[in-house]
């Protein structure tokens, strides 16, 4: 069984048109969405409809169920007035056609992979979606995220970092970002760089399991105009993090 596992498209229309035309070639047998799908990004709505083109299952995630009712938080700094005038921005394009499709997504998603192993699809973690799990967790941590949940495999979103770890007989799979990945340079200040990212499990028995994180160049340029001409908020701040 393969399964094409994307996460964190955040309204980022030349991204997600990037990772789903691979997917339209391959043809995997699955695919599904591990939520922040509209929020902070340029074009909230287009993306809302092509994952719902998907008919694939959503896992609800933290940007959009705020969407649902957006409070701001109180601005700190820079970086804080850009998530709030963004994101609000985000949430004020979503028509109730949309916002009814969000109310759609689950918090998580059970794929079965066999008669006994199955696949759990969260955001965050399965306890939150605010909750990130990284290759830092400590292991007693992972046993208290997971001590409710048997799963073989295991795929969340929300840090934008891919990432593949064992904890003890599961696997704990990231995709990444398809809309807003990060990168970490040597001066320590953080890019967008020019990539989607997402991972494609191949699932055929318990001892035979390959996972491939995947990244598709995408035309920075394009998204930087989508931004311009969106009329989103402080489009040149947030277009400035993306570097070609």
């Amino acid at each position: 069984m393969r399964i094409a596992i994307i996460s964190d498209t955040h309204g980022n229309l030349t991204s997600t048109a990037a990772v789903l035309d691979i997917l339209a070639q391959e043809r995997p047998d699955q695919i599904v969405c591990l939520g922040d799908v509209a929020i902070f990004g340029p074009q909230p709505r287009e993306v809302l409809a092509a994952i719902r083109s998907l008919d694939c299952p959503v896992v609800l995630d933290n940007t959009d169920a705020w969407a649902l009712d957006p409070v701001p938080d109180p601005e700190q700094d820079e970086q804080t007035a850009l998530f709030n005038a963004v994101e609000g921005w985000s949430a004020a394009q979503l028509t109730e056609s949309d916002k009814t499709f969000i109310r759609s997504f689950q918090p998580v998603v059970r794929i079965e992979l066999d008669r006994e192993q199955t696949l759990l699809c969260y955001h965050g973690s399965p306890r939150s979606f605010h909750e990130g799990i990284a290759s830092s967790t400590p292991e007693e941590t992972l046993d208290e995220i997971f001590a409710d949940h048997g799963a073989l495999i295991c795929a969340g979103g929300h840090t934008h970092t891919q990432m593949v770890r064992r904890h003890g007989r599961r696997l704990i799979i990231n995709p990444g970002s398809v809309g807003l990945p990060f990168e970490i340079l040597p001066d320590g200040s953080a890019r967008n760089p020019p990539w989607a990212e997402f991972a494609v499990l191949d699932y055929r028995s318990p001892a035979d399991v390959h996972v491939e994180l995947r990244r598709v160049p995408v035309n920075v340029q394009a998204i930087v105009e989508a931004a311009h001409r969106s009329g989103m908020p402080m489009a040149g701040r947030w277009a400035a993090d993306w570097s070609g």
